[in-house]
């Protein structure tokens, strides 16, 4: 029996061409297309006449995710929510709802079940790699986020589990269709993708041609040894190599490249530290650091830094005339926060 194809992983024009319709048949299967995004349904019988409607359906399905775990928690911006979602073979990935404070929300996706980066301070990294997401798990979260559970979002952020420049071609394909206009229809500076840091992985992102696509990179140290230490791809690809990467990434008018400061006191605060970042920032290009208190998990390396702590760090920066701000924590309780996801705490605060 031939396996059925997931929608969800392929852009509008694969999916044409994999249909083995004539071309005066575009814009009916257009529209099947469509609404198996908006509805989360493969519907082509909506569509389409009979006969092509019966030879298509069993060859396609829209492959939404199980929501296994759902919790959510209160605060000053808004709810923050957590899903736990369950794939076909057993594994299970997270995804986030995140407040904006100005209004709407962004949706942060995993691209791997584990990750093999091994930061110290991430839970997803001590657990490893159990393996890459395809493009149509990556989409379907987002898909399966809106049509099963209701939620709303206006931004999509590669931040969930798994580093996503090590799944290239999952990321690659799911780009590609959440920049269709008939699938999710997503504008590219509404998307950003953060990596640890792999350089080749930039300039391979940055081949893509996505003139718009955000990036972010995840710095947490100001210098080579110290970042090692939290990082292990610190030891392979050093901060010289990682800055040029960033600065051979397009640009464009108001974008501002995201370099991402995990905050642990007594680590990575001491003399010196708001230098080390400056000098990356020169050399990277423009950017905006932001900061982000250290969210202790199961195996904590530190402390949350307390508001004073953060407040100086900041100071710091700013008086280098770095353009900073401070992430707030958002879903601590449900183990949602930064670098907590894929933890054992995975199912905190639910039923």
């Amino acid at each position: 029996m031939t396996e059925t194809v997931d929608i969800l992983g392929l852009g509008f024009e694969a999916f044409f061409s994999a249909s083995g319709l004539v071309s005066g048949k575009r814009p009916n299967l257009r529209a099947a297309y469509r609404a198996a995004f908006r509805d989360g349904r493969w519907e082509p019988g909506r569509f389409l006449s009979r006969a092509d409607a019966e030879a298509l359906f069993p060859r396609f399905r829209v492959g939404l995710l199980e929501a296994a775990r759902v919790a959510s928690e209160s605060g000053e911006a808004g709810t923050t929510a957590k899903v736990v979602f369950r794939l076909d073979d057993g594994q299970s990935v997270e995804s986030v709802r995140i407040p904006s404070p100005g209004g709407g929300a962004t949706l942060c996706l995993s691209s791997q079940v584990g990750c093999r980066m091994g930061c110290a301070f991430c839970e997803t990294g001590r657990a490893g790699l159990a393996r890459n997401l395809t493009a149509a798990e990556i989409v379907s979260q987002a898909v399966s986020a809106r049509v099963a559970l209701g939620w709303e979002f206006s931004n999509v952020v590669f931040m969930g589990m798994g580093e996503p420049l090590d799944n290239f071609d999952g990321l690659a394909g799911a780009l590609a269709v959440m920049f269709d206009q008939s699938a999710l229809g997503l504008a590219q500076e509404r998307v950003t993708v953060c990596t640890v840091g792999l350089p080749a992985g930039i300039a391979r992102l940055k081949g893509l041609g996505y003139r718009r696509l955000g990036l972010s990179v995840s710095l947490n140290a100001p210098d080579d040894g110290l970042r090692s230490t939290l990082m292990p791809v610190g030891g392979a690809h050093g901060l010289g190599e990682l800055a040029a990467a960033l600065a051979a990434y397009p640009s464009r008018r108001n974008f501002a490249l995201g370099v991402n400061y995990c905050l642990i006191p007594g680590v990575n605060d001491g003399p010196g530290a708001a230098d080390g970042v400056a000098a990356f920032v020169r050399a990277a290009g423009r950017a905006l650091v932001n900061v982000i208190p250290y969210n202790p998990g199961t195996a904590p390396i530190g402390r949350a830094p307390t508001e004073p702590e953060v407040d100086a760090f900041m100071a710091s920066l700013t008086e280098r005339g770095l353009e900073a701000r401070v992430r707030a924590p958002r879903g601590r309780g449900l183990a949602a926060a930064c670098g907590q996801l894929g933890g054992p705490n995975a199912t905190v605060g639910v039923p």
